[in-house]
């Protein structure tokens, strides 16, 4: 059993009935590092500029600016929560303060699955930039046999899934240090690749408003097309929390945590919206099939602008990008793991809620997220149809996870229980008389952003023969079962254990007789008497 932490610094987890276990040592570059690399505008901007632009053409850009301008409401609400409440399984937590224990449950369980499935496919971006720096790095085949392409993809990310365990379950320390060193490159490459695609503009903005020969075939239009080419945008910029997920592990958590969140959103959208503006400006040939293909993308208009080895000196800051990314996204998966684990919400929660002794760091947690991250990968082999309906609805749960906390903070405000702290002291950000406002817009934003990932669309999820009803369905038939699934779980099963873990509880009240000497929880007790609703 891990020993509580020296540091005195608790920052408000004597609330929750949580001991302090985790190594508290990240400070204030490494939290904004961590939400920048999980959103990373790098992997994501790169591995589906080609699905955007094939759906809306060079307008899908414009989706940016307006999926920015939705999660910014998300990411002031999170910051308001986590400059109150900057624990471990952010989203969790904040619903259990906010909801009930069911929707709590089902927050927490909604992001554990989606983050497990965005491990896969974040590695599986490797298989985008990779060989196209080095052909040595086609392990299968020579990338023209039919598994070749997905094959290989399912060996690189399998590879990087592996090294992300390792690094995640040594210690916090190395793995943001590995996060912030390689932020920095992600962030530098990104400037000097504005700069350099900049200054081969071929083209004038007027381009972006270029709606010819997109959703003429589409019963909505150019606007149907460009909802589904907004999923690209949408399908980047999340992940905002993590900063707060590791609220336990950084200094001064309060103040550090909510700035992070929304320094990170906002420097992805800045860097983010003017690669898309120039990589767009300074395509030598916006018609080239190869710019809308799953193997060209942004990654073929960076190798054609700026040739051979500047192109390939900023792919090898992508495969840098994608290497941190995958890391943040492991570690918030953990997080919520640990999290859920400690409230004896999970199976075999005492293994899972384990600290390792010296490391300080949840290390079983880490390497099961390893292994249940590969699992579905294998389906991405022959059936990579299936794999993409798993990644689109992992995004779908995403934002469902989050609706659980912005909507019954809504509620609360609308109640005047919310804005509180209830142990009495000073928030690390406060909204003030604009809190209302933004967090209506962060729930209308929301729910409208999950209908649209969720809708049955055949481009999403039934892009490729066979086209069945089951397949372009499957989104739907998925988030349902899990959510119903999950709930029904949780009420038949779970919720009848639920309660801290005596190892990770905080110190008891004191009692007269022991001269005012706070009681440890006793260690033969299997949960704390701290039952959620």
């Amino acid at each position: 059993m891990a020993e509580p932490s020296k540091s005195i610094d608790s920052s408000g987890m004597d609330e929750f009935g949580y001991a302090q276990t985790l190594d508290r040592s990240i400070g204030k570059f490494a939290s904004f590092a961590a939400g920048v690399s999980y959103i990373s505008i790098l992997t994501g901007v790169f591995q589906l500029f080609y699905f955007g632009f094939s759906m809306a053409g060079p307008a899908y850009a414009w989706s940016w600016p307006l999926v920015f301008a939705g999660q910014l409401m998300v990411a002031l609400c999170f910051a308001e929560l986590a400059g109150r409440y900057p624990v471990a399984g952010s989203v969790y937590n904040w619903a259990k303060r906010l909801a009930s224990g069911t929707s709590a449950w089902l927050a927490g369980w909604l992001l554990m699955l989606s983050s497990i499935v965005a491990l896969g496919s974040v590695a599986l971006a490797l298989q985008l930039t990779l060989p196209q720096l080095w052909s040595g790095f086609q392990f299968v085949g020579d990338g023209t046999g039919p598994y070749d392409f997905a094959m290989n993809g399912v060996v690189l990310a399998s590879i990087m899934i592996t090294i992300s365990t390792l690094i995640n379950a040594f210690g916090v320390k190395l793995m943001t240090r590995i996060n912030s060193i390689g932020v920095f490159v992600e962030l530098s490459a990104a400037v000097l690749l504005i700069l350099a695609l900049g200054w081969h503009v071929v083209r004038g903005p007027e381009v972006l408003f270029d709606t010819a020969g997109f959703g003429e075939g589409h019963d909505l239009g150019f606007f149907g097309v460009f909802l589904i080419g907004a999923m690209a945008s949408g399908y980047v910029m999340y992940g905002f929390d993590t900063a707060s997920s590791l609220g336990e592990e950084t200094k001064d958590p309060k103040r550090t945590a909510p700035k992070a969140i929304l320094r990170a959103i906002t420097a992805s959208f800045v860097l983010g919206g003017l690669i898309l503006l120039f990589g767009i400006l300074a395509a030598p040939d916006l018609a080239d099939p190869k710019v809308g293909s799953a193997d060209g993308g942004l990654q073929y208009i960076v190798l054609s602008v700026l040739g051979g080895p500047f192109g390939k000196a900023f792919l090898a800051c992508i495969v840098v990008a994608v290497v941190v990314c995958t890391l943040a996204v492991h570690a918030a998966a953990i997080r919520m793991m640990f999290a859920m684990a400690r409230d004896n919400n999970l199976p075999f929660s005492r293994q899972l809620s384990k600290v390792d002794p010296v490391r300080r760091t949840p290390t079983v947690a880490a390497i099961v997220i390893g292994i249940l991250a590969v699992m579905p990968l294998l389906i991405n082999v022959t059936q990579p149809a299936i794999f993409t309906i798993m990644s689109s609805i992992s995004i779908v749960l995403i934002y469902l996870s989050y609706l659980l906390v912005t909507v019954p903070m809504l509620r609360n405000r609308l109640l005047k229980k919310w804005p509180l702290a209830a142990d009495g002291s000073e928030p690390g950000f406060s909204l003030g008389r604009w809190g209302l406002p933004v967090n209506i817009l962060a729930v209308l934003w929301g729910g409208a952003m999950t209908l649209n990932l969720v809708w049955p669309r055949q481009e999403i999820y039934n892009s490729v023969p066979p086209f069945e009803w089951y397949l372009q369905w499957g989104g739907v038939i998925f988030v349902a079962a899990v959510t119903v699934g999950g709930a029904l779980l949780y009420r038949l099963k779970i919720r009848h254990q639920t309660g801290v873990l005596a190892e990770h509880a905080a110190a008891v009240a004191a009692h007269p007789s022991s001269g005012g000497a706070p009681q440890a929880a006793p260690a033969e007790q299997d949960v704390v008497d701290a039952k959620v609703s």
